[in-house]
């Protein structure tokens, strides 16, 4: 055999051909099984073979890592980059393929870049300064409540509630103007859509830009507090790196913890035991919302990233310039780590969870979400001992189209 010859035998090895097992397909979106679990074919991979090949919606390959210990391991590796632009760099549609090489935020640049420019705002969510603003959360999050029932017995939690928070607190930490988060919402779904075309996400993205673009000249002459009039004072970027920062903090700033407010409701609403518990005993309520981030994990579809060299992962060889996907979901139900992991449980210890991502391009915002869901839980919870779901289960309509998962409304009464 030549050594050609062996090394495609080893490349066929690796990638699981010859086995009798075909690639996992990775859904662009899915409407099966239960709501709140990874996708039915996902969580099989991840009991027969946590480490395996994957084919995506162009008839491409990547690899699915599924395992917590190998998820952070490759999240943690630098041999693994989240540039978008190199080949081999998975995508889950042509449209998130335009959304990612589109991007230049530092999400999607490797060090030394990402840490220089990640730096300029490290110090803006730092715990001790979202700590700070939990007041501030508190206010808004009950005028919104004294909003939502005023003469009411019935709302749509999403729309109402849980949209609005996290929304009126980013425009707020960015110094964007909230009357307009319509718009920033719209081009927010459409960039975050499963289905949506390149042409639309490259439109969204350019409305965006030239928005923050306008912004950021218009602090230039009106400074304030907010964090884009800060980059500007800096002098260290151009208008189109600050409107890059700009749209990766508006977007990512209110879709995550919307949805997670909205689904973590339901969620407890679905478990009546798990949520008595948590009436009975507000102390639980930083540690459920870890539970309910490690039992939810709202980005269903995985963090993708492609390797520079060779690198075992779980026993496997990935190989240069071939693609990955880390699926949260899996890796916090992985029974290794979080034993009983199929059933929530607010008294559990689920700090080691990667919802917000592991490694040096973990969540920049997770102390302003933790902040903002700890205030929106404890006070919804005491403030309308009688909330309950307002339609059937099966009638939600659940964000299957998403890059960010969750629901697109929520009716509840009280």
């Amino acid at each position: 055999m030549t050594t050609a010859q062996r090394r495609d035998k080893e490349r066929e090895r690796d990638a699981g051909t010859g086995t009798g097992r075909a690639p996992v397909a990775v859904p662009g979106q899915r409407a099966t099984g239960c709501p709140f679990d990874p996708a039915p074919e996902i969580a099989r991979a991840h009991r027969e073979e946590p480490v395996t090949r994957a084919t995506l919606w162009d008839g491409s390959a990547c690899w699915l890592v599924t395992r917590h210990e190998d998820v952070r391991q490759v999240l943690g590796d630098p041999r693994f980059s989240a540039d978008a632009h190199r080949p081999g760099f998975p995508f889950l549609t042509a449209g998130a393929r335009e959304f990612a090489t589109g991007n230049t935020s530092f999400i999607r640049q490797d060090d030394p870049e990402h840490a220089r420019l990640r730096r300029m705002l490290t110090a803006d969510f730092m715990v001790k300064k979202m700590e700070a603003m939990r007041p501030e959360v508190q206010r808004l999050t009950d005028e919104l409540l004294d909003r939502m029932t005023e003469g009411r017995q019935t709302a749509d939690l999403v729309a109402e509630f849980a949209l609005p928070l996290p929304s009126l607190v980013i425009c707020l930490l960015l110094g964007v103007p909230y009357d307009d988060h319509e718009f920033f919402q719209q081009r927010s779904s459409v960039l975050l859509g499963l289905r949506s075309t390149p042409a639309q996400v490259r439109a969204a993205q350019q409305e965006l830009h030239d928005y923050l673009c306008r912004l950021a000249d218009s602090k230039r002459r009106a400074p304030d507090d907010g964090i884009v009039s800060r980059l500007v004072a800096r002098g260290a970027l151009d208008d189109a790196e600050i409107a890059a920062m700009g749209r990766l903090l508006l977007v990512a700033g209110h879709e995550t913890t919307a949805n997670m407010t909205a689904l973590s409701t339901l969620t407890l609403l679905r478990n009546p035991g798990q949520l008595a518990r948590l009436r009975a005993d507000p102390s639980l309520i930083k540690g459920a919302v870890e539970e309910l981030l490690r039992y939810l994990t709202i980005v269903h579809n995985g963090l993708p990233r492609v390797a520079d060299e060779d690198v075992v992962v779980g026993g496997r060889t990935i190989r240069a310039g071939e693609g990955v996907l880390c699926t949260l979901n899996t890796a916090n139900r992985d029974e290794a780590v979080f034993p009983g992991s199929e059933a929530l449980d607010v008294g559990r210890d689920a700090r080691r969870h990667v919802a917000f991502g592991f490694g040096v391009h973990q969540c920049l915002g997770q102390p302003l979400a933790r902040v903002e869901l700890q205030t929106a839980l404890e006070t919804l919870l005491r403030r309308l001992p009688g909330l309950r779901l307002d339609a059937p289960f099966e009638d939600l309509p659940f964000r299957h189209d998403m890059g960010i998962y969750g629901v697109h409304a929520l009716p509840v009464a009280w």
